[in-house]
Parts: C-alpha cells; structure tokens; sequence
C-alpha cells in the first residue's frame, strides 16, 4: 500500500480497471473477480459512467451499476477507493458546469454510495472556459462528494492550465492523472504531461497499463489470440515489440512470475506513477497480475526493460 501522491488515499499498487464489466464480464464473474482482488488486499477500482455505453442494448454505467450492487452486497464501501470520470457519456457529454453535477449525482446514484474518492474528467474540453469546468467540480469536493479530482486525456499543457486556474481562484485542483502509458506507449506522457505531474506532485494512474494485452506476452508470431482486443494487439509484434517481449521474457524467467507482472512492475518503478491500472476477464487473469503488488525488478532488469522499448 502507498499513498496517491498529495492525496491521503492509500492504494493497493495495482488498481483494478473496471472497463470490462458488462462488456467481457458479467456481474455474476464480476464478483468473483473483485472477492478475489479484495482478498488479495486490492482496494483501488477504476471505471466510468460511459462504460459500456458503446455496446449495443447495453444500460448506460453498467460498470458503476455492477460494481455498486459488489459493494453493496458486501458491504464494504469504506474499504474501497472508488474512481469514476464523467464527461464522456453521450447523455451527459462535456465539462460545462451545468452538467458536472448532474453527472456525478448519476455515478453516485449507479455506484450507490454518497461519495467517490477520484472523480476525472474523462476527456478535456476546449469548448469549456476552465474556470467554469474547474469551479463545477470545486462545488463537488466542497459538497463532499468527491475527495479528489483529475484529469484524464489531458495534455501537459491543459493540465498545467488547469491547476493555474484553481490556484489563481482559490479552488479544488487536480491531484491524480490518468493517461495513456506503458512499455509500448512512453514518448507522449514522459515528454509530456509528466513534467507538469512531477513538479506538482500529480500522482498518475495509467490505463492501458499491459497495452491493451500485448504485455502479457500472449501475443506472439503465429499464434491466434481469441479476444476483442487481439487485432490491436498484434499490431505491435514489430521489432519494437519483439524486442520488449524478449526484455520481459528474461526478467519474468528470473523471477518466475508471468509477463503481466513483469510489465505492470516496470511500470509502478517509473515517476510519478501511483497505481497502474489493469483489468481481467477471469480470476485466472487476475493471478497473473497480482504478482506486481510485491514484486521488486533490479535496477538492472528496469534499465533492460526501458532499453528494449526505445528501439
């Protein structure tokens, strides 16, 4: 466990990604992924009021509905760290000020609970004045409904506007991240939004933290993979790619923990980085994961790993 950046939340080091549930998982798996995530002393979840909205015949915040109704029946609210974003939802799109509230009060209502502990803006908007975006979700903390807020999608520029604003008005500001960011995928948040997160003490929790799957190391030449995500996935067995699997092949054989593991390690050792956030489809999944929590790379294994990706 370790405390989110400037925030008091103590985290679990691997934060569930909620994205899966009503879309690759039901509620009934859903359980049992998430018993099994709390037993393992996880406690950081993540999701969205647009999750999965995309899906045909789907309700709108079925994530946050499952994972509410998990909550409930276990009666353990006060032991989770829950996350939500908003901004994104065709129903309730953008961060206008009249939306923000309404919005939320449809997140707590779905996660059925008085309070979120992170609420991010899901995606920037230019469209927006940020003051009038940054004094909505101001109101939000002062009401009590959310602890901490952030800024997810946001370039280094936006974010750095964003914490001038609430610094220049007297109002809440943004303590967490959530950008895209891994082994695969580095140049834009390292040379980017990292610089604003570190000299702010912005604590980042990356999705896409196993690259939509390729870091588990399942993807490999000539083999079929059956999921969703397989075609992107198999998009990055170039030399880059080949190079990083080999990196984490090596470090995973020496430590004798799956290549999940090993690529969620990596990514928790790197700056600013509070919790990377994964997901799973079964239990099985989630054991792959778990290792991380506890898993302590060299520094010599971290240079190696950092290297294999920068060809």
């Amino acid at each position: 466990m370790a405390i989110l950046g400037t925030t008091s939340l103590d985290v679990f080091p691997l934060c569930f990604g909620g994205n899966v549930f009503g879309w690759t998982v039901d509620q009934d798996a859903a359980f049992e992924i998430l018993d099994a995530y709390a037993a393992a002393g996880g406690n950081f979840i993540d999701t969205a009021d647009m999750y999965n909205s995309w899906l045909p015949d789907h309700s709108i915040g079925e994530s946050e509905i499952i994972i509410g109704n998990w909550m409930k029946a276990r009666g353990n609210r006060n032991q989770m760290i829950i996350a939500t974003k908003i901004g994104s939802l065709p129903s309730r799109k953008g961060l206008a000020g009249s939306n923000i509230p309404l919005a939320t009060q449809d997140s707590l209502d779905r996660l059925q609970t008085e309070y979120v502990d992170v609420l991010y803006a899901h995606r920037d908007d230019l469209d927006i004045p940020m003051l009038e975006t940054m004094t909505a979700f101001d109101a939000l903390v002062q009401s009590g409904k959310v602890r901490y807020l952030g800024a997810s999608n946001f370039t280094a520029e936006r974010l750095q506007e964003s914490l001038d604003v609430s610094a220049a008005n007297g109002l809440a500001a943004h303590s967490l991240i959530q950008n895209n960011y891994n082994l695969m995928f580095r140049e834009e948040y390292e040379n980017g939004a990292r610089v604003v997160a570190a000299k702010a003490g912005i604590a980042h929790a990356p999705y896409y933290g196993l690259a939509s799957g390729f870091l588990t190391g399942k993807y490999r030449p000539g083999i079929t993979v059956d999921s969703p995500r397989a075609r992107g996935a198999a998009k990055m067995l170039d030399e880059r790619g080949l190079a990083v699997l080999a990196a984490m092949d090596a470090v995973a054989a020496a430590h004798e923990v799956p290549l999940a593991a090993i690529a969620l390690a990596w990514l928790y050792a790197q700056p600013t980085i509070g919790a990377p956030i994964a997901s799973a489809r079964t239990v099985d999944q989630l054991n792959e994961l778990l290792p991380m929590a506890t898993l302590k790379l060299t520094s010599a294994e971290l240079d190696s790993l950092t290297k294999s990706s920068e060809l």
